[in-house]
């Protein structure tokens, strides 16, 4: 079962940030420190008395308008833009902290987004409701702010908690309740292999799984958007049972609309946890864009194979030199994936589609693949041979053996004297001769280096 999956909701200056990174313990929420990325964060994983879940920072909404004029509390397009990230968030999210700013008060917009919330719940048989909300109230530091907190009733989401992200107050309590509303935990059986089609809205996600399945199974649409729900397609390709998992866009609702893209990577979340391998759909006549990057991301986060499609390739003018363009491209914006494979296909026309199915077969035999102790140990004493092991403060990595430990992702453990020695570049050299060994298409690797006492 997914891991629940919570949401941080509220106006930009409110504290989600520093809220995101109090939950997850780490300083992510501005940029990724691992050396060879330089991708934002959206999502990462926290843990609470032994529950895991999800945290999203939905934040990330400019306060300028193109770059120009701040905007101001009352603006329609910035309270436009809350409103596509509180909607996302109450179709798709099994939590949500709604945070606010308990020195500025309730404001305008805090409205806006407490309607939203409150119309989008869904009663359970017993009585609550789904998803829960915590009206979160952020800047408690004072005394009399905490008294203050009171006022944040008039949402009418129940009762408002009063925190201070910065400094860590009160947040073990509002963890206790957030927990505490989590579903149990259930375990299926599902011997399919899962493929998950993850992209922006309009990226062709839909007519692509209509394509593999041969079947008007979803509603297509050039409207993006047009799917509300993640679908399950089940059916037999090659022998194997298969699930198709195409992701939902999110329905545009009257002025709804700017910001739109920004946060509906949130719905590909739970399909890209689920699945075995995630075809991640790139439009071509837009190229890479954050969003792309977000989720491709998460992908790797998630230990996921991929493939990436770059759909719509019969519309965009070519010579001999586009493809390979495109390529490099690509292959530069998500840099740190790059051992994926690339598809240039049509969805609409069938262009190359037939290759789809094969390539994540290919893949996902791949990502189940293993390597027997003497072949990896003979891959590391060549690596070795052909770069010394790294050294510091007079003390060089010395490398006893490896072994893989699991598939799905392959994963290897390298004994060694001192793993603080095995810096992040020579972790990656052993995985790209591993790789020159055995290809792992499109799949990631996982090394851990653990210490061992020379003899």
């Amino acid at each position: 079962m997914p891991k629940p999956l919570v949401a941080l909701v509220g106006r930009p200056n409110v504290g989600k940030s520093a809220l995101f990174n109090r939950l997850v313990g780490e300083r992510l929420a501005i940029v990724d420190d691992t050396p060879g990325t330089t991708r934002d964060r959206l999502y990462a994983e926290s843990e609470w008395n032994g529950r895991a879940f999800g945290v999203i920072d939905t934040g990330g909404i400019d306060p300028t308008h193109g770059g120009k004029t701040p905007l101001s509390i009352g603006s329609s397009d910035f309270i436009d833009e809350i409103k596509a990230q509180a909607l996302i968030a109450a179709q798709d999210a099994d939590a949500i902290l709604f945070v606010t700013d308990g020195e500025a008060g309730v404001t305008p917009p805090d409205r806006e987004v407490a309607e939203i919330l409150r119309r989008h719940q869904k009663k359970n048989p017993d009585g609550s409701f789904h998803p829960p909300i915590f009206v979160v109230v952020n800047k408690c530091e004072s005394l009399e702010r905490r008294d203050a907190a009171g006022e944040f009733y008039e949402l009418g989401l129940g009762e408002p908690y009063p925190i201070s992200a910065i400094h860590g107050t009160d947040t073990g309590e509002l963890l206790d309740k957030l927990v505490a509303r989590f579903p149990e935990a259930e375990h299926e059986e599902d011997e399919t292999i899962k493929i998950a089609i993850v992209g922006k809205p309009n990226a062709g996600k839909s007519s692509l799984l209509n394509k593999l399945v041969g079947k008007e199974r979803t509603i297509v649409s050039p409207i993006a958007g047009t799917t509300r729900d993640a679908v399950d397609t089940r059916f037999e390709y090659a022998g194997l049972p298969l699930t198709l998992i195409d992701t939902a866009g999110i329905r545009r609702r009257g002025k709804i609309e700017h910001g739109v893209e920004q946060y509906s990577v949130l719905r590909s979340f739970k399909a890209i946890e689920r699945a075995d391998v995630v075809l991640l759909m790139i439009d071509a006549t837009t190229g890479i864009t954050a969003q792309d990057a977000h989720i491709a991301g998460f992908i790797l986060d998630e230990w996921k194979s991929c493939i990436v499609l770059v759909n719509k390739w019969d519309v965009i003018e070519k010579d001999n030199e586009t493809m390979d363009q495109f390529t490099r491209q690509i292959r530069a914006d998500l840099n740190f994936v790059d051992y994926v494979p690339l598809l240039f296909i049509s969805a609409k026309s069938g262009q190359r589609v037939d290759q789809v199915l094969p390539l994540a077969l290919r893949v996902q035999e791949e990502r189940l693949a293993r390597l027997t102790t003497s072949k990896i140990n003979k891959i590391l004493v060549e690596a070795q041979d052909a770069q010394a092991a790294p050294s510091h403060a007079g003390r060089q990595l010395k490398i006893f053996y490896g072994t893989q430990v699991r598939s799905d992702p392959p994963t290897f453990m390298i004994y060694v004297n001192e793993p603080k020695l095995m810096h992040f570049s020579y972790m990656r050299f052993l995985e790209n001769r591993l790789r020159a060994e055995y290809g792992f298409v499109g799949t990631p690797i996982r090394i851990v280096a653990k210490g061992r006492r020379e003899k």
